[in-house]
Order: C-alpha cells, then sequence, then structure tokens
C-alpha cells in the first residue's frame, strides 16, 4: 500500500513540475484548465459503449437519415475550417514543413495557430457522435476496436498536444488530418442520401489507403525531425511515431480483412453434394478443379452438381459405363451422369458391341 502511495504521490507531483512548462497561453482556454473534463468525456464515451447496446437491445434502429445529412456535412465545413486556419496560420508565420519549433509568443500569427490546433482538439471530441449513431442505429459490427481505439485516444492526445505544444511541429500532422477528415466525412454525407447516392461512392476503399499513407508519412516526417535535430520536444516526436505505428498496423489490418482477405474454401460434407456456382473462389464449375473440368468417380460415388436446374417431367436416360482411354496413362474417370456435359452424346455414338459412350471433346466444358 505504501508503494502505491509514493507512486500516486510521485505522479501528482509530476504533473505539478509540467504544469510550470505548460503553454501560458491556452490555460484559460475551454477545457484547457485541467485534464478532468477530457477525461470525464472520454469516461462517459466509454460506458455508453457499454450501455449504449443494451439500451437497443429490444427497440427497433432510430432512422437517423436527416440528423446525419447534417452532422456529417457540418463536420466538412468543420475540418474544412480547421484545414484553412492552420494553412493561413502557418504561411502568415512562415513556418517550415521541415522543422518548426513552437513559438510561444502572443503573436498574433502564432495565437492563432494554437486556437486552429485548440478547434481540432475540439473537433475529436465532436467525433464520439459517430459511435452514438452507430449505436443508436445498431450497427454494432461498426464499433470495432479500430474504431473505439483511434476515437477516445484521439481526443485525450491531443488535450495533451495543445497544453504543452500548441504550435510548431503539431500543426503538420493535424493539417493534413483535417484535411483527410473533409473527405471523409463529405463521403459519410453523400452516402446518408441512400442507395441513389451510394452507388457512385465506388472510392470508400481508397479512403483507408489515403489514411494509411498519412502515417506514413508522419512516422517519415518525425523521423527526419529527430535526424536533423530539429528544436521541437523529442518525447512528443517519439509519442507520435509510436502512435502513428498503431495505427499503420490497425488500418492495414482492417484493410486486408474488408478488401482482400478471401473466403475460405469449403469442403463438402462426406457423402454430401458440392453445390457450385460458376465462379473461380475454389468451387469450379460442379466439378474438382483438379481434373481439369471432368469430375472422378469416387467411392462411394458421390453426385456431384454444377447447378444447373433440371428439367421438370423429363424421364432420366440410363447411362452406359464410363469410358476409359487405355492409349493415355492416368486416364480420367469420365462422369457417367450426361448432364454434367454442356452438350450431350447422342445415342447414335454408342459402339454396338459394348454400348459404352464414345469419347466427346465438349464433355464438362465450362459453362
Amino acid at each position: 500500500m505504501e508503494i502505491v502511495t509514493h507512486l500516486i504521490n510521485d505522479t501528482i507531483e509530476f504533473y505539478k513540475w509540467s504544469l510550470t512548462i505548460a503553454d501560458k497561453r491556452v490555460e484559460k482556454w475551454p477545457l484547457m484548465g485541467s485534464p478532468l473534463p477530457t477525461l470525464a468525456i472520454s469516461s462517459m464515451y466509454l460506458l455508453f459503449l457499454w450501455v449504449g447496446p443494451k439500451f437497443m437491445q429490444n427497440r427497433e434502429p432510430f432512422q437517423l437519415r436527416k440528423t446525419l445529412i447534417v452532422y456529417n456535412f457540418s463536420m466538412v465545413i468543420l475540418n474544412f475550417f480547421i484545414f484553412k486556419e492552420l494553412f493561413l496560420a502557418a504561411r502568415a508565420a512562415g513556418y517550415s514543413y521541415l522543422c518548426q519549433p513552437v513559438n510561444y509568443a502572443d503573436d498574433v500569427n502564432e495565437v492563432r495557430m494554437a486556437a486552429a490546433l485548440w478547434w481540432y482538439y475540439v473537433s475529436k471530441g465532436v467525433e464520439y457522435l459517430d459511435t452514438v449513431f452507430f449505436i443508436l442505429r445498431k450497427k454494432f459490427n461498426q464499433v470495432s476496436f479500430l474504431h473505439v481505439y483511434h476515437h477516445c485516444t484521439m481526443f485525450t492526445l491531443w488535450w495533451i498536444g495543445i497544453k504543452w505544444v500548441a504550435g510548431g511541429q503539431s500543426f503538420f500532422g493535424a493539417h493534413m488530418n483535417a484535411a483527410i477528415h473533409v473527405i471523409m466525412y463529405l463521403y459519410y454525407g453523400l452516402a446518408a442520401f441512400g442507395p441513389s447516392i451510394q452507388k457512385y461512392l465506388w472510392w470508400k476503399k481508397y479512403l483507408t489507403i489515403i489514411q494509411m499513407i498519412q502515417f506514413h508519412v508522419t512516422i517519415g516526417h518525425t523521423a527526419l525531425s529527430l535526424y536533423i535535430d530539429c528544436a521541437f520536444p523529442h518525447w512528443m516526436h517519439w509519442a507520435l511515431i509510436g502512435y502513428a505505428i498503431t495505427f499503420i498496423i490497425l488500418f492495414g489490418n482492417f484493410y486486408y480483412q474488408t478488401y482482400r482477405r478471401q473466403p475460405r474454401r469449403e469442403a463438402p460434407p462426406k457423402g454430401g453434394k458440392a453445390v457450385a456456382n460458376g465462379i473461380a473462389n475454389g468451387i469450379a464449375n460442379g466439378v474438382s478443379p483438379a481434373t481439369n473440368g471432368v469430375s472422378k468417380l469416387e467411392e462411394k460415388q458421390a453426385v456431384v452438381e454444377n447447378g444447373r436446374r433440371k428439367r421438370r417431367g423429363r424421364a432420366k436416360r440410363e447411362v452406359a459405363p464410363p469410358y476409359r482411354d487405355r492409349n493415355t496413362a492416368g486416364a480420367q474417370t469420365l462422369d457417367p451422369d450426361p448432364t454434367h456435359a454442356r452438350f450431350f452424346v447422342p445415342e447414335d455414338f454408342r459402339a454396338p458391341s459394348s454400348g459404352s459412350i464414345m469419347p466427346s471433346p465438349v464433355l464438362s466444358t465450362q459453362l
């Protein structure tokens, strides 16, 4: 118990010391006097993740079409405003995109930069509504670990960023991310109009690609700053690199699972029938791919169908035993059911001596 008490006291002392090097310009700004409001909002968010699904369990999902349209386009406007302010403030203050230390002066352009970054921090708190809308619409599958991790950590960590480094190199990542969020919320806003617009939104997966590029650029830019020993807090550099790596892993896994992963082949049950669908997903046109379009007779003579509907009322024709080509080593056994072929072999082609079917090059033609 004494160790725990000692650890708590050390943490409090460290926090008091850190306040002495915090940015005095933002001390009186909303939410910036103490971390408690930010932590309280984030705690309420996490609590809603647990309470929300229980509340909606026996209720119909809310239809929030108009609300989502207004919300998403409002986020487009907010992020565009942040992007514009960061760009104009950086240009007016003569910022360098390679190395820019923090200027804690009360210069009008530096204060404008700090204010733009504060709005960026606030926008991350507003984005908690993304999750609220998912739960109210019972889109529980959308509330993934990546989604929660991204929303919860961004709001909390950017409070730290504004409190101690509201300017300098901090503007680079926020500037890039705000631009991406303009495109992202534009997509969500258009998608909220329904199927009439959604059919034109073919570029969804490229949003994930752009986000992953953003994280790689962030790592490269931060590593360059460390290499040239830029006069920006190194702890912030390393924190950015570590944070970006987690996003590369999580977004990369999301992209693979969503757009790259192929469905697994499902083996047919013993004695059952493999239902073919005519697509190249490991289930060929009613036959095993290993037989080059011709199915082999198994020990139990399991019939493999090719997904074609049989005509009703048609008498089933008796078929002679399968033919083997004696002149070919390892010859394949032809399917005894001629309906597996695209073209049938007429009865006139039967050899009168044995009654077997003459070989035909069109058997088991791919449909």
